[in-house]
């Protein structure tokens, strides 16, 4: 097990944020095991997954179950999308039962704001004062256009406050070393993000490794939020504990969620 790792009733993983949450904010993802799925679905043996994402292929009843048991660990049924590798971003209030979107926002306790993560970066953001907060799916095309930028906007819209001060927890994703891209993830990102080049190391094959972690960092300072917390983490490099799509591309999927306490 990983330090940052508690078991209430089911393996989980919970930002290290704690001296800097608002008090009355609280978060979590789920790892690898504890559910019932099997196969690729599974843990690293192949039995007792915990994989949540509806259109991974997996059996029907055992996501159900395996959401089920997501919900027991939240105050209220968990909001979930249809996540399309866009920049929608939703209320989560008023978000119609998986309507796509790659991100929520809430402003409402004990409203669960959820996004599923195989590889892309799980984003929980929350307002200082745990006024709001929101969760984003940050693949590299929904980084590339603008989807945190995007989702901050929005928060401050629903605040009404266009000064408010967030912080952001960066989840575990594929690592630094890990995420091999082309050209286009590269050309992509710099039309959004400003320096984006920092976070590509180019390889002998003409190919880039690509930080996901650096980007978010940079697009979250572009809306002003410099406060961010990140988990030191690798989905790819660690079967164990994570699903990881690039790894193995038949694979479950981690449910990140973050809400205001009631």
């Amino acid at each position: 097990m990983i330090d940052d790792t508690t078991k209430p009733a089911l393996a989980i993983l919970q930002p290290d944020w704690k001296e800097i949450c608002p008090t009355n904010v609280d978060a979590l993802m789920t790892l690898r095991s504890g559910g019932v799925s099997s196969g690729p679905f599974g843990d690293k043996d192949g039995i007792g997954g915990f994989n949540v994402g509806l259109y991974t292929g997996d059996v029907g009843f055992c996501i159900k179950m395996n959401r089920n048991l997501a919900a027991q660990l939240v105050p209220s049924d968990p909001k979930w999308l249809k996540q399309v590798h866009g920049v929608k971003v939703v209320d989560a209030e008023t978000a119609a039962p998986e309507e796509e979107a790659d991100a929520s926002t809430a402003i409402t306790p004990n409203t669960v704001c959820v996004v599923q993560v195989a590889d892309c970066l799980p984003v929980l953001i929350t307002e200082k004062g745990g006024q709001a907060v929101a969760a984003v799916h940050c693949g590299w095309r929904s980084l590339a256009g603008g989807i945190l930028q995007k989702t901050i906007e929005r928060l401050r819209e629903r605040l009404n406050n266009p000064d408010a001060q967030f912080i952001a927890w960066l989840g575990p994703r594929i690592g630094d070393e890990d995420f091999e891209t082309g050209d286009d993830v590269l050309e992509a990102m710099k039309k959004t993000i400003e320096g984006a080049e920092v976070a590509f190391k180019s390889q002998e094959n003409g190919k880039y490794l690509c930080s996901l972690t650096t980007l978010a960092r940079m697009a979250l300072l572009q809306v002003g939020v410099d406060q961010v917390v990140e988990a030191n983490h690798s989905t790819y490099a660690n079967p164990e504990l994570f699903y990881s799509f690039r790894r193995d591309q038949t694979t479950g999927r981690h449910a990140a969620m973050i809400w205001i306490k009631g």
